[in-house]
């Protein structure tokens, strides 16, 4: 869900004893950095109350897909969830967030970027991805989610766009 969560800019609202504050979902977990032993930014005794979703026009045309290894329940090998709205043609916007590929879900803002304005096809979601994905240093046996992320979120594009994938 957080993956969802990520792409449509949804916020959490916490609550303890220093006072309630907001932070944006893609905020809530951290990368591992000098901490790794601490997931979220979570103080102690704080707790999250609500989970807010705005009300973006962009979320009428939106999905969420899940690429595992069996059909039976399974953690994800990459998730994609993403919110297309194309007009004569061209991405009018865009919202993109990968799962199973960092340690938090992943806003892909690189790729919104470049996807922005251009024309909706099944090569300029490819192409986007492919850049958004470049810096990725994958660990010993993980190198095929690169590929797989790239391919599920331009399949995904596409099908909310009517391209071709």
């Amino acid at each position: 869900m957080g993956v969802a969560l990520a792409a449509l800019d949804a916020t959490v609202h916490l609550s303890g004893p220093g006072g309630d504050r907001v932070v944006a979902v893609t905020d809530l977990h951290r990368l591992p950095g000098d901490r790794p032993d601490v997931d979220t930014v979570l103080r102690p005794a704080e707790l999250i109350t609500a989970v807010e979703l705005p009300a973006l026009p962009i979320a009428a045309t939106s999905a969420y897909r899940k690429v595992r290894d069996r059909a039976s329940y399974a953690f994800a090998l990459v998730s994609v969830a993403a919110a297309l709205r194309v007009q004569d043609g061209r991405v009018a916007g865009v919202r993109l967030a990968l799962g199973g590929v960092a340690h938090k879900p992943w806003r892909a803002r690189r790729a919104e970027e470049l996807l922005r304005g251009g024309p909706a096809t099944t090569a300029a979601f490819s192409d986007a991805l492919r850049t958004e994905l470049a810096p990725a240093v994958p660990l010993r046996d993980n190198a095929f989610k690169i590929e797989l992320a790239r391919r599920t979120a331009t399949a995904v594009l596409a099908q909310l766009s009517g391209a071709a994938a």
